[in-house]
């Protein structure tokens, strides 16, 4: 068995890179680099393998080391040719990952949805260990989740099961970037959390915010922390909302799949920990009595390094 494998976090804003012991799970190093989806999909591709290189120079290990390249996508995937069918959030459609960095680096590459490799970090080496009926949930730029049964991530017929972003939680409600009307994704996001607070401002609502926001650059998970540690109305008043969706969009996933344990991973939940406790609160009270009492929560323990790490090991899933 080779020593390493390269995963790699392809998300909204961010693309993380990271060389992974095949034995310990262990980050050896890590590459992290702005996607700017507004670039277009050439570029994402340019940056992944232009970080690649970067790991490899930098950390000395061969090419003849690396058993496999493994990439996790915010989007959905079709695993058996490693293309990203469709990924609103990154502007991109129809990219063949598998196939460009395949043939720059030799490598066998694996594709996989981005919370999909996080539940497989998670279960590997982080808060689900030892659990194989569990649900994963990440919210950041979007809101994702992947669903594990014995074991075995829940595809679905299309290779599209987990979209918890893209149900429907009001009818004739607000625009989601996957162009339908009233998504979770579009209530409980830190996207949708940073629109709420950039429209009330704009209408002259004042927010301690304003202290951490720079002109053209994005409110920040850290940014809404800091808000809310000096209660900071607005923020809180946004969050609370977000919140409340989250909460009712996890309460079916406890009603409908009945799983042992729920991961909450991404980085509102990391930074944020009053939208944590009170989504896993307001869950428990929407949920059925019953699976409410049984149901367990816990935060993603790998934190950034979820994907990463669970990306490293997609060779070893049957796609």
């Amino acid at each position: 068995m080779k020593k390493y494998s390269i995963g790699i976090d392809l998300g909204g804003t961010k693309i993380l890179l990271a060389l992974v012991d095949k034995f310990s799970g262990e980050v050896v190093l890590s590459v992290k680099k702005k996607t700017r989806k507004e670039k277009g999909p050439e570029k994402i591709m340019s940056k992944m393998i232009d970080g690649i290189e970067e790991l490899l120079e930098d950390s000395g290990a061969g090419i003849d080391e690396i058993s496999s390249i493994g990439v996790g996508a915010a989007g959905q995937i079709d695993r058996e040719h490693g293309i990203l069918i469709g990924a609103p959030n990154l502007d991109c459609f129809d990219l063949n990952i598998k196939q460009q960095i395949q043939s720059h680096f030799d490598i066998p590459v694996y594709v996989g949805n981005d919370v999909e490799i996080a539940a497989l970090g998670e279960m590997k080496f982080g808060a689900a260990k030892g659990c194989d009926d569990f649900v994963c949930v990440f919210v950041g730029t979007g809101v994702g989740s992947a669903i594990v049964k014995n074991g075995t991530i829940i595809h679905g017929a299309t290779g599209t099961a987990g979209e918890i972003g893209h149900i429907i939680v009001d009818l004739n409600g607000r625009q989601c970037n996957c162009g339908a009307h009233g998504c979770l994704e579009a209530y409980a996001s830190r996207s949708a959390i940073e629109k709420r607070i950039e429209g009330a401002l704009r209408k002259g609502r004042h927010s301690a915010i304003l202290d951490y926001m720079e002109s053209g650059k994005p409110i920040t998970s850290s940014m809404i922390e800091k808000s809310i540690e000096r209660e900071d109305e607005l923020v809180t008043q946004c969050v609370t909302e977000a919140s409340e969706y989250l909460s009712g969009g996890i309460a079916s996933i406890i009603n409908f799949i009945n799983p042992k344990l729920i991961v909450l991973g991404g980085g509102l939940i990391e930074a944020v920990d009053f939208f944590y406790r009170n989504t896993i609160k307001k869950a428990r009270s929407k949920s059925l009595p019953v699976p409410a009492t049984k149901i367990e929560f816990k935060k993603a323990a790998l934190g950034d390094f979820s994907g990463v790490i669970g990306a490293a090991f997609l060779e070893e899933r049957d796609y």
